[in-house]
């Protein structure tokens, strides 16, 4: 239950700074360039230039970077199992070996780099989802959609759906939160014993929450049904998008940043 305490995933958080004012087809491609630039590191130590980044990047959201930090607690037992496979399977000069386990240099490397990855992947995405309200994410990912319309993708029903999934997740983690709180109260030991009977004890919280989880389906058609919902043909908005020289000014300098990153860590 402490695990799914103060969860960011998803969220998000209003604030007066200059990163929420800027366009979310700034933020979306801004957030694809680093992604990008994360995937091309290779050096380990090179990765605190990136935390420096999401801490500078905090400071102009005015986002505490506590917050943005818990964005990736979800996720810190994949980081730690996808480090493991290759601390524990890549061949190298072996440091430490017991059994059939052993650990190599070149396996210390690569799960440092591999788990640092995945980190920050999570760390960037959800700072964009902390910075965007879901109607403007929306908005921004069905402009850049738009262009391949032509080739018959569905760029509105796509952006529609990725938005309702992120807008949902935090949802999700409340209702098995009181999910989870109603089974302890009723004497429910969820927390000990060993794996197998923890997996069968939490039978009747998968239930409930499956249960909850299309009935918010069905009340969300409904809802989009009632309001006369027909997709993307013909919608007007309110505050229709509008690129600005912030905007140019933002992704020309998280591109150059992220060269920069690169480039310092190849010649490293």
């Amino acid at each position: 239950m402490k695990f799914l305490n103060h969860l960011t995933l998803g969220q998000y958080v209003p604030a007066n700074s200059f990163v929420h004012q800027l366009d979310p087809r700034c933020k979306i491609l801004s957030v694809i360039a680093l992604l990008a630039g994360i995937f091309l590191m290779v050096h380990p130590a090179a990765f605190f230039a990136w935390g420096g980044l999401l801490l500078l990047l905090s400071r102009f959201s005015r986002i505490s970077f506590k917050v943005v930090l818990q964005g990736a607690r979800p996720v810190v037992l994949l980081v730690v199992f996808t480090a493991g496979i290759h601390l524990f399977l890549t061949k190298g000069t072996v440091l430490w070996e017991w059994g059939f386990l052993s650990v190599t240099r070149e396996g210390v490397t690569m799960a440092l780099r591999m788990g640092l990855r995945l980190f920050f992947l999570v760390l960037f995405a959800g700072f964009l989802t902390l910075t965007t309200s879901p109607m403007e994410l929306s908005d921004g990912l069905e402009s850049l959609f738009r262009p391949f319309e032509r080739f018959g993708f569905p760029a509105h029903e796509m952006a529609m759906m990725m938005t309702i999934a992120l807008r949902f997740i935090p949802t999700l983690f409340d209702e098995t939160e009181r999910i989870l709180r109603a089974q302890i109260a009723r004497g429910a030991d969820l927390e000990h014993g060993g794996l197998f009977r923890r997996m069968k004890a939490f039978i009747p919280v998968l239930v409930p929450l499956f249960v909850i989880v299309f009935q918010r389906a069905e009340d969300l058609a409904l809802a989009m049904e009632a309001r006369c919902y027909r997709g993307g043909s013909g919608r007007t908005r309110m505050n229709p998008l509008a690129w600005k020289k912030s905007d140019t000014f933002a992704i020309a300098g998280v591109i150059a940043i992220v060269a920069f990153f690169v480039l310092l860590d190849l010649k490293g």
